[in-house]
């Protein structure tokens, strides 16, 4: 039985590349079939990567069958994964977020969860000096691309110091400017003209609960926030359905300036305001509030909110 490896939903640049990556190494290094697969379209950033090291976009599946040997990345939590994941054959998960919980297994199963900024500086962890010798040069630079993505050129308050040396190691083996490649990556995701604001809404986007509330808690990452924010109207507009759609209480949207550190948050209502106040403690006025610093949803955007 082929085993599909996949991340989560709306995926990102790791999500996209890990699952490629571990297939690879299951497949050639393991000599167990497996195979890459997406729980939806891959964002910009995303899809300019695989064009550009030339790999091709993994079948997009939107659920798995019952007893389907599956190995999970990029998350662990099952309101990111399939409607019938718990009722799939989880054979591992490679993750580096917190531990979410209520997923099933039908046994014991091989979990790698460690404190880093990209599922792939596991993988390359695990992978090893020996076989990642072996790895196609195509693999190697969707590695450095998830690093580079996820660490946001080694911005975010995620990143660590072996996040940023595997990165590198990889540049100075494929030739690569990190400048000048993460420069192309950046301005891949910039690039939103061809979304709706709904799909924006859900592109880089989770589910938490906060306060007996559920928030679909978006990031738009771009250099060019001034792009997005132009459609402010549209997108606030747009998120009452948008959470109607998810079974969600409301959506925080943050966009995320990339080279400036700091993200503008929508406001859309009375009740995103007062998060807002309470969670950065900043006054809040008009539909929109300016955040100093705040780049990551990881450390400094989910364990901060506050009702």
């Amino acid at each position: 039985m082929t085993i599909l490896v996949f991340g989560h939903k709306a995926p990102d640049t790791d999500s996209t590349g890990s699952p490629l990556i571990w297939a690879w190494y299951l497949t050639e290094v393991k000599g167990t079939p497996a195979r890459a697969v997406l729980l939806g379209e891959p964002n910009t950033e995303a899809a300019f990567v695989l064009d550009h090291w030339g790999l091709e976009k993994p079948e997009i599946v939107t659920d798995v069958a019952d007893g389907a040997a599956c190995v999970v990345v990029d998350t662990n939590n099952p309101g990111e994964l399939p409607d019938n994941i718990n009722n799939a054959d989880v054979q591992a998960i490679i993750d580096h977020h917190k531990l979410a919980g209520g997923l099933v297994t039908k046994g014991p199963i091989d979990i790698t969860m460690r404190p880093l900024a990209c599922t792939a500086t596991i993988m390359h962890d695990l992978i090893g000096p020996g076989d990642m010798a072996r790895m196609p040069d195509a693999l190697k630079g969707a590695m450095l691309s998830c690093i580079l993505s996820d660490t946001m050129h080694y911005r975010s308050p995620t990143t660590t110091d072996h996040d940023k040396a595997v990165a590198e190691a990889l540049a100075a083996d494929l030739g690569i400017d990190v400048d000048d490649y993460v420069g192309r990556m950046f301005a891949a995701k910039s690039d939103v003209s061809r979304f709706s604001d709904a799909d924006l809404l859900k592109m880089d986007s989770k589910k938490y609960e906060v306060g007996g509330k559920t928030f679909r808690v978006s990031v738009l990452e771009t250099t060019s926030p001034e792009t997005v924010l132009a459609r402010k109207a549209g997108l606030i507009g747009a998120m009452g359905a948008v959470a109607a759609d998810d079974g969600a209480d409301e959506v925080l949207l943050f966009v995320v300036d990339i080279l400036n550190e700091q993200a503008t948050l929508l406001i859309p209502n009375d009740v995103v305001r007062g998060c807002a106040e309470k969670s950065f403690g900043v006054p809040v006025e008009g539909d929109s509030v300016l955040l100093p610093g705040i780049v990551s949803r990881k450390k400094q955007i989910v364990p901060v909110l506050a009702l």
